[in-house]
């Protein structure tokens, strides 16, 4: 498991198996996002499989299956929401933790975050959105 902070609150990580969500909740982490479509993976990585272990574990689990062409408006408030309503640290996941930093940097550039900020966030943890940033500049000035 390959957990990579983004912020205090907020980290990613590439796929997740159900035996390592006790090691994440050993971390402190309160909430699991899910980002990863399920067509993707083998039944036994699934959002079902991984959210029964984190129920069992005592931990929030949240699933908002992404895609780039999915990034929605609707998509990134929803993915704001599930890292911000909550009092404790989230671990999103995905394929490599790419899509998560990603929906995390343009749901900060829709409330006005730099784009200069994000990327160089972003890129300390080891994700390069360097293309996103028309995208992000754009967003931060709506």
């Amino acid at each position: 498991m390959d957990i990579r902070p983004v912020t205090p609150r907020y980290a990613v990580s590439p796929q997740i198996a159900p035996e390592d969500v006790a090691a994440i909740k050993e971390a402190g982490f309160t909430r699991i996002i899910c980002n990863r479509p399920d067509a993707e993976n083998p039944p036994e990585f699934q959002a079902a499989a991984v959210e029964a272990a984190a129920r069992e574990a005592g931990i929030d689990f949240v699933n908002i299956p992404l895609t780039y062409p999915t990034m929605t408006p609707e998509r990134i408030a929803e993915q704001m929401a599930a890292i911000e309503d909550t009092a404790g640290p989230v671990l999103a996941y995905c394929a490599s933790g790419t899509r998560c930093t990603t929906i995390w940097a343009l749901g900060r550039a829709t409330g006005g975050e730099a784009p200069d900020a994000l990327l160089e966030t972003a890129a300390k943890a080891g994700y390069d959105l360097s293309q996103l940033r028309p995208r992000l500049d754009e967003l931060s000035r709506s």
